[in-house]
């Protein structure tokens, strides 16, 4: 428990408690980590960062940042989601289901990052990145048509990354680090006990570990290869399952639940057409396939139902099939150096749901996402630049049609049918600054 106080101490420091979560990049990966990086739809953010956000996507850029550099982000996430009942059930399949729509489940989100790098020498380089890398944060109305499926949806995920860089010779360098992860989740939704509608909960956190390594390869002045991989991460939360407000299915014990964070393999290449111009491209594979349901685990017995339904230690409560698959992300991007002071960019990215038609909640109303982003970088002295960026994100349109047991009875189901449709704008500022 002292870990998770240093952990809770440490990022309040840094402002990432306040930041609620949103996640806009598919899924609920959040791919906001820099400026410079968004305003090419990360194009080319395994070779071009210039910044110490390089920490983030490819710590083998360290190696292009001469002296200590430090960086301080924000970007504030716009999300919009609609959801239209096509055909939602009661419990039991008795009927329609009551209820309104749910309003927009989003809220304007801010989501802050902290980098700095230090050159130890010609070859080593060493780095910390503080980062929220997946999240998510939605709350429909307590008596919307879907609430049986899900209610309030809050997941955190803070990571510091200290990182180290190897310049190898002047054409390649490579990059690694420790992912040091801390999560906090709390998801709610209606229950059915008896004849009385009530709330379900889980909640819990964790803490754990994984790593990220890179290359960067520049064969000829101006042309840059750049890959990295980041490990998937496994997350055992501990906290509580309860249902309250139920006839006689009411309970609150101790419990845990699996998140399966993906790896992720990005492969990109950028090269200057001349002295102004810059262009980029690149791929990044996500291992969604980790994610397959959200299974609550009761560590102490219990019995609902009048006895009729016990659970033992270890026993399951729920699981919830999420059947996520894994995933591609295409961007490309170019950059303008118009003056000594001034960089402008732009890119545009596709990145694939890992959602599939059967198994979508209304938890990640997701769909496949186009961006288009632009930004810029204006150099206020020869220490001092100012990050500048915007991006919009056009979500498909898809459905929702799932089932939900409440009750611990399979006959005692509801069904939530969906129509969705979303889109997300973001502005960014990040300000950085060399020592």
């Amino acid at each position: 428990m002292k870990i998770r106080h240093l952990a809770t101490i440490a990022v309040s420091a840094l402002v990432l408690t306040t930041a609620c979560q949103s996640a806009q990049a598919a899924g609920f990966y959040i791919q906001e980590q820099s400026v410079s990086g968004l305003g090419t739809a990360f194009a080319g953010s395994v070779t071009s960062i210039e910044d110490s956000s390089t920490v983030y996507f490819n710590p083998a850029g360290m190696t292009g940042l001469e002296g200590i550099h430090a960086q301080a982000a924000a970007h504030l996430l716009i999300p919009t989601s609609e959801l239209t009942n096509t055909g939602s059930t009661n419990p039991g399949g008795a009927g329609a289901i009551s209820g309104g729509d749910g309003g927009n489940p989003y809220s304007p989100s801010p989501i802050p990052n902290l980098f700095a790098t230090y050159q130890i020498n010609n070859q080593f380089w060493a780095g910390i990145g503080v980062t929220a890398p997946f999240g998510l944060a939605n709350e429909y109305d307590d008596d919307w048509f879907g609430r049986y499926d899900s209610i309030k949806t809050e997941l955190a995920v803070i990571d510091i990354a200290p990182s180290v860089a190897m310049k190898i010779n002047d054409q390649l360098s490579v990059g690694g680090g420790l992912n040091i992860q801390y999560a906090d989740a709390e998801l709610t939704s209606a229950a059915f006990g008896g004849a009385t509608e009530g709330v379900s909960k889980l909640e819990g956190d964790s803490i754990d570990f994984g790593y990220n390594v890179g290359v960067r390869y520049e064969p000829v002045t101006g042309t840059v290869f750049g890959a990295t991989y980041r490990s998937a991460i496994s997350h055992e939360l501990d906290g509580r399952i309860s249902a309250t407000g139920t006839t006689n299915a009411d309970f609150d014990v101790k419990g845990t639940a699996d998140l399966d964070l993906p790896d992720m393999a990005t492969f990109g290449a950028s090269h200057e057409l001349n002295d102004k111009w810059k262009l980029m491209g690149q791929a990044t594979w996500f291992g969604w396939n980790n994610f397959q349901d959200i299974t609550a685990i009761t560590d102490e017995s219990f019995s609902v139902l009048g006895g009729l339904i016990t659970r033992a230690p270890g026993d399951v409560v729920s699981s919830v099939v999420q059947n996520y698959q894994a995933t591609w992300a295409f961007a490309l991007g170019a950059e303008y150096d118009y003056s000594k002071d001034w960089t402008f960019r732009g890119g545009v990215q596709f990145d694939e749901t890992p959602t599939t038609d059967q198994f979508r909640t209304s938890r990640t109303p997701d769909g496949d996402r186009t961006w288009i982003s632009g930004g810029a970088t204006y150099n206020i002295n020869e220490n001092l630049s100012l990050d500048l960026a915007g991006t919009y994100i056009f979500i498909e349109e898809e459905e929702i049609n799932v089932q939900r047991n409440n009750a611990f009875s399979t006959a005692v189901q509801n069904t939530v049918s969906a129509d969705t449709e979303g889109n997300v704008g973001i502005v960014a500022v990040g300000l950085n600054y060399k020592f």
